[in-house]
């Protein structure tokens, strides 16, 4: 079976808290661990997305509307939905199950990805990603 649910790859969440934000996948566990034995990844995604930016904006204007909130969790592979899209964000070292464990860890760390996604958004790639997704 081809392995499709690979780091990197865009993925939308539909069950749950975050149920049709788009995520990116950190690390993927297609065995399971000991104490999740289902097939599961870490993602981290956008739980608030950018607002439409106008031209008469100022430019103090223009950075709040230009803000991302980032969401990490730990999601079963049966809650999400594949997408053909892979963003090319270096998530890896800073979204991974350790980061999970303690509060401040995961606050840290939802920070800096935050400051990631952001990052990415304003260099204009990806503009499916931080759309919002209408259905």
């Amino acid at each position: 079976m081809v392995k499709f649910l690979k780091p990197n790859k865009a993925v939308i969440v539909t069950q749950g808290r975050y149920a049709g934000r788009k995520a990116v996948i950190a690390q993927s566990f297609d065995n399971g661990t000991r104490d999740r034995p289902y097939a599961h990844c870490v993602v981290a995604g956008i739980s608030k997305y950018p607002k439409k930016v106008i031209r008469k904006d100022s430019s103090k204007k223009t950075a709040n509307k230009s803000r991302v909130k980032a969401f990490i969790k730990v999601v079963n592979y049966n809650h999400l939905m594949p997408t053909r899209y892979t963003l090319d964000v270096d998530l890896k070292d800073v979204v991974t199950l350790d980061a999970l464990q303690s509060r401040d860890k995961k606050i840290s760390a939802a920070k800096e990805t935050k400051a990631r996604l952001e990052q990415r958004f304003k260099s204009g790639k990806n503009r499916w990603f931080f759309s919002k997704l209408r259905f």
